[in-house]
Order: C-alpha cells, then sequence, then structure tokens
C-alpha cells in the first residue's frame, strides 16, 4: 500500500473493504462489540470454535469416560492431534509441537528444563518483557540456588519502546545459558528478527527460546529451519481460541528425549502411560513437556478456530495485518499527528507486529473515551493505546472510524491523566 498519497475518506476505506478477499470472513466471527479493536489481547469467538466446544460437550453427555478413546477424535491424543496442526502456524514438525499447559507454565517447564541442560548459568532477557516471563524465569534460577539479580542479564532499551540487537549481542558471553526474548514488545509491537537472534544465542553456545504469544496466528513463523531451541505461546489472541485457552510450546526434535524440569503424567510415554510406573519415561516429543490432563474444554474452541487459520493461510493474515497496521498508521500521521498522538510502533512493516501503539499523555482517559463510543482497545503504561486490527474480522473502513472516533474525542472532549481501572 502506497501510504504517501492515502485518500484519508471513508469513501476510499469501503473501497479498500470491497477488493479485500478476507472481508466476508467477519461473518463467522461473534463480535461483543462493533468495533472489536483488542484481538491482540482476547480474541472473538468463531462459529467454528463454538461448534467444536458443544460438539466435546455433547461427547461427555453422550459418550462419559469413554469420550478419552471413542470420541471423535479422541480426548487421549487431543494435545499431540491440535500439536500437528498447529506446527504449520510456527513451522516445525509435527513431533515438536504439543498443546498444553499455559504459556507461564510452560516458560516454567522449558526455562528449568534448558537451565539444567546448558554449560553457562544466565538466562538473557530485556526490560520491555511481558511480567510473567521475569517472574518465571527468576523462579526458576532461585530453585537451582542462583541469584536472579545476577543470574537474571536484562538488556536494557535506549529509547522505551524498542529492543537493539547490538544490544543483545553485547549481552552475550559464555556464562549465558538461555537467550528467552518474545517474538513481539506486547507494548510497542517490535517485531524482532529470530533468525538474527537464535544465532546469536548459538554464537555463544546459549540456547534461543521465544515467547510468541503477540506474534502466533499473525505473523509466520519457521522456527524448525531457522533452529531455534525452544518457543511458547497462548491461543487466545491472534488464534481466537477463547479465554484460557490450553497454551503451546515447541522444542526442537534434537532435544526430545530429555527429562522436563516439571514432569507429569500426561508428558509420560503414552504406549505405557497406563502402566501407572511410578518411575517417569518421557515421550520422545515435544508431547513430552505436557504436566497435567489435557483441559479438554479450554481445548476444544481451539480445534474450530483453527479451522480458519489453515483455510486462510499465514502469508495471506500477515499480508493483510500489514495493509491494516500501514493504514492506521497512514491515517494517524495524517489526522492525529497534529492532536497529540504519536506512534510508538516501528513504522518498517518487516520490524511490527499485528497491532499498532498509540501514545498520547492522557492514554487512559483517552482509551476510556473510546470504549464509551464502542471502540474496544486497551490502556498499557505509561501511555500506550494499543490498537489491533486484526485481519479476520477488522476491515479498512473499521480503521478509518477508529481514527474518525479519535479526533473527534481529542477536538471536543476534555480528556485528564486518569489511573488504569479494570482490565483491559
Amino acid at each position: 500500500m502506497d501510504i504517501d498519497g492515502i485518500d484519508a475518506t471513508a469513501t476510499a476505506a469501503e473501497t479498500l473493504d470491497d477488493e479485500d478477499p478476507l472481508s466476508s470472513l467477519r461473518e463467522r466471527f461473534d463480535l461483543p462489540d462493533e468495533w472489536y479493536l483488542d484481538g491482540n489481547s482476547l480474541g472473538p469467538a468463531s462459529v467454528e470454535s463454538v461448534a467444536a466446544l458443544e460438539h466435546v460437550i455433547e461427547e461427555w453427555r453422550t459418550l462419559g469416560i469413554r469420550g478419552w478413546t471413542e470420541a471423535n477424535p479422541p480426548w487421549f491424543w487431543y494435545g499431540e492431534r491440535l500439536g500437528d496442526r498447529v506446527a504449520d502456524l510456527v513451522g516445525a514438525n509435527g513431533d515438536e509441537v504439543v498443546v498444553g499447559n499455559s504459556t507461564t507454565v510452560n516458560i516454567h517447564t522449558l526455562i528449568g528444563t534448558f537451565l539444567d541442560h546448558a554449560d553457562g548459568t544466565k538466562v538473557v532477557v530485556n526490560e520491555l518483557d511481558f511480567p510473567t516471563d521475569h517472574y518465571a524465569i527468576r523462579s526458576q534460577l532461585r530453585a537451582r540456588g542462583l541469584d536472579p539479580d545476577e543470574h537474571l542479564v536484562v538488556v536494557e532499551s535506549d529509547d522505551g519502546r524498542t529492543i537493539s540487537e547490538d544490544d543483545v549481542r553485547e549481552a552475550m558471553d559464555s556464562t549465558v545459558a538461555i537467550l528467552f526474548f518474545p517474538s513481539i514488545l506486547y507494548r510497542s509491537g517490535q517485531l524482532f528478527d529470530i533468525e538474527t537472534l537464535t544465532k546469536i544465542a548459538h554464537e555463544y553456545g546459549a540456547f534461543a527460546g521465544f515467547d510468541l504469544a503477540h506474534s502466533v496466528g499473525a505473523v509466520p513463523h519457521d522456527l524448525h529451519a531457522l533452529d531455534v531451541d525452544f518457543a511458547v505461546w497462548c491461543h487466545y489472541k491472534y488464534v481466537n481460541a477463547g479465554p484460557g485457552a490450553v497454551a503451546g510450546l515447541y522444542v526442537n526434535e534434537r532435544h526430545h528425549g530429555v527429562t522436563p524440569a516439571l514432569a507429569g503424567w500426561w508428558g509420560h510415554d503414552k504406549e505405557t502411560q497406563f502402566e501407572m510406573a511410578l518411575e517417569y519415561t518421557p515421550a520422545q516429543s515435544a508431547g513430552a513437556w505436557q504436566i497435567g490432563t489435557v483441559p479438554i474444554f479450554a481445548a476444544a474452541p481451539l480445534d474450530g478456530a483453527l479451522s480458519v487459520l489453515e483455510e486462510v493461510g499465514m502469508a495471506a493474515i500477515r499480508e493483510k495485518s500489514i495493509a491494516l497496521t500501514e493504514y492506521l498508521i497512514a491515517l494517524s500521521d495524517e489526522r492525529l499527528a497534529q492532536r497529540g498522538v504519536r506512534i510508538g510502533s516501528p513504522r518498517a512493516p518487516a520490524e511490527r507486529g499485528g497491532h499498532v501503539a498509540l501514545e498520547h499523555d492522557c492514554a487512559y482517559a483517552l482509551g476510556d473515551a473510546l470504549r464509551g463510543r464502542g471502540y474496544i482497545v486497551d490502556v498499557r503504561p505509561p501511555d500506550v493505546v494499543r490498537v489491533c486490527p486484526s485481519p479476520l474480522y477488522i476491515g479498512f473502513h473499521d480503521v478509518w472510524s477508529f481514527v474518525d472516533a479519535m479526533v473527534d474525542i481529542l477536538d471536543s472532549e476534555s480528556l485528564e491523566n486518569s489511573e488504569k481501572r479494570g482490565v483491559t
């Protein structure tokens, strides 16, 4: 899209929607609000995801315990079967991916596992990470008698928005066990070059791990080809699998057979699991990092949600996502910049994920005003309104309408700094 000569009219936005091959997908989603621009926090329900949940509820009603072996598909292999499908989203072999646990639990078990098998003792992260990553890593360091203040190396940001790859390299040395980074920074939307970070880690003999929570379902990945060691992610954002949806993880096949740091019976070798041996035998796949019984009701909506992504393909999703965020940035430059709104996301599409950070000194008040008009966004401290034009159900006219509402709010309402209220 040529954003230099953008037509900022509503008619032009409607024309873009008419030309969009993905525009009809919107009809398959139940949007709780007319302008739902918060899919980077929680995606909406689709016809397919609800149908899949209702399907397993009916199986529970009619099959009971037999559902573990007689359901369609059998619940016993649910995590592995969904892992095979999710593998296509992250560029992995089927046995390298499993669906299970929560994202934070997966960080615990994988960080612990790779700390136990590393030559070094330090973990490199960054100061703009989502907090749960640090909580889990510090916990795993303490469990091994390592002082987190000494062994957690935090790369600082020069601008409060982004992290430089050069600074990451400067943080590395032979004492580093793991480089653990997000694929996308949750505030600014900076998209990291996973290939480069993986090479940096391996140059220093460290493992390369990633938190893909803000990219799976929005950005294509190629984890196996890039030689990534491990990764974690959630499915309730861009994959639209519902609140509390079961998470996913990837472990490169060369690490299969290693005993997980947090072993549980659902990660036992499936062929001998019900022999009930007291000695743990890990599955020879990513399935070994499952811990407890797969939560079928938290996994079933993913079964349906994946059908939509598989139908469209990640290339088309990413193409439209870039077009929508480019359009949002262009409209913001033209109509919002003179009203005190700053672009807090990288401008190069290759360096940006699926949302745009709009900065304003009264971000919380602005977020409240937008939600009051039916534009669902979220706010992150200190001054970021995150706007996510998710390509499966948001169109160009939606983006135009959002910017127009911003203009009206900034011109007509007296905004004052306010504290965060509630969950966004």
